[in-house]
């Protein structure tokens, strides 16, 4: 069975950038009051949180970006994101996880009358996951170390809470959700 990763629970080193004094001053107060230490290089940093665009490069720690929604940082949060979003976005990304926020798309589908999306467990969406990279069930069930029994427990709550009929409906459901991407 693959290893959890956790989130870190030690003091994190963040590289920040901020073009605007007041919102740099702000945002340290967020970063230190979490417990994590300010470092001016970068490249001293286990994670940077930015005010805006960032462009990372080869040996750049993995950011965090406030209001920019460019793709391929490790982590996008709202520029009015709370300092407990901003804590947890800075942990997670250190720990290699991707963190997104509900968007402009996201918001549509709730303007729409859409559901919420399901509640899925962590496990669910690795299975979800794992369907959506075209893996049959002895495939999930040897990449998730668990029995293909569990795979077609897992697969039928999926189908329950998504309101789909088949494993394509599902992705399909899943990914119009961002509940996965690929």
């Amino acid at each position: 069975m693959p290893a959890e990763q956790s989130l870190p629970t030690r003091a994190l080193r963040v590289g920040l950038i901020a073009a605007d004094p007041l919102r740099r001053e702000g945002l340290t107060a967020i970063v230190t009051h979490g417990g994590h230490q300010i470092v001016d290089a970068c490249d001293e940093a286990d994670v940077v949180l930015a005010d805006g665009v960032f462009v990372g490069g080869g040996d750049t720690p993995p950011a965090v970006t406030l209001g920019a929604p460019e793709a391929g940082q490790a982590g996008r949060l709202p520029r009015e994101a709370t300092p407990a979003q901003i804590d947890a976005a800075l942990r997670a990304v250190a720990a290699g996880l991707i963190v997104r926020w509900a968007d402009e798309e996201r918001a549509e589908f709730r303007a729409l009358g859409e559901d919420e999306a399901p509640l899925l467990t962590p496990r669910e969406v690795e299975v979800l996951a794992a369907i959506g990279d075209g893996c049959s069930n002895k495939e999930v069930a040897r990449r998730l170390g668990i029995s293909q029994h569990t795979v077609k427990f897992h697969l039928e709550s999926l189908f329950r809470k998504l309101g789909a009929a088949s494993r394509a409906a599902a992705v399909h459901k899943g990914l119009k959700q961002r509940l996965i991407s690929l």
